[in-house]
């Protein structure tokens, strides 16, 4: 398993941006599919962008569009970059990885082994 830490969270007002990083070491990235998921307290952990290891992406229907996903492979780091940014956007944001994933199950949180601790967003308006 390799080990994750991300970064970037904080708050923010609607319509805002951020952009949420994710370190990996014990591993390289490119070699990893990776998610992004968030969890607000009483919800199931909700997987919003996916990236599998050949650079195929995938997201939730509640963040397309504004959410962007990408790696930065000389850093060994997950990028999560957020626009538009909505009360319900606030929540526990973690990323995970795995080395292989499915396209089909990139955002389901049972295929991945390796987490971070998580990030906090928190929306005002």
């Amino acid at each position: 398993q390799v080990q994750l830490m991300e970064s970037g969270g904080g708050s923010v007002q609607v319509g805002g941006s951020l952009t949420l990083s994710c370190k990996v070491s014990g591993g390289t990235i490119m070699t990893y599919s990776m998610a992004w998921f968030r969890q607000t307290p009483g919800k199931e952990r909700e997987g919003i962008a996916g990236l599998g290891y050949v650079g195929n992406s995938m997201y939730a229907d509640s963040v397309r569009g504004r959410f962007t996903i990408s790696r930065d492979n000389a850093q060994n780091t997950l990028l999560l970059q957020m626009n538009s940014l909505q009360p319900e956007d606030m929540a526990m944001y973690y990323c995970a990885a795995e080395p292989r994933v499915l396209q089909s199950t990139l955002l389901q949180s049972s295929e991945y082994d390796s987490w971070g601790p998580g990030t906090q967003v928190n929306v005002s308006s």
